[in-house]
């Protein structure tokens, strides 16, 4: 069900709502809740797979895909890409405002 929802999201909406996953990730890291921020991060990816799994989606998918792989990422802790959860907040940003 939710799955087919997100499908009828606008790109810009459905960025605009991993933004808000990352954002409340980021909450959670400032409160040094590593188990809650790690929730948040996990379903940002759950959000991520639902738009790389949308078949509408043309453009985007290289990007897409990179987006998921630096939430991973900070979800696993790893810091391979030095991309902080605040930096792709920022990138997500404009895709909130713009869905709005």
């Amino acid at each position: 069900m939710i799955a087919e929802k997100w499908q009828n999201l606008t790109i810009f909406e459905q960025l605009g709502n991993i933004a808000s996953e990352i954002s409340r990730a980021i909450v959670w890291e400032k409160k040094m809740d590593d188990k809650t921020k790690k929730n948040s991060l996990a379903r940002a990816l759950e959000l991520i797979n639902l738009t790389l799994a949308n078949k509408n989606l043309k453009n985007g998918l290289k990007e897409i895909t990179r987006l998921q792989e630096l939430v991973a990422d900070n979800y696993a802790g790893e810091k391979t890409y030095d991309v902080s959860l605040e930096d792709l907040y920022n990138c997500l940003l404009p895709f909130a405002v713009i869905s709005k």
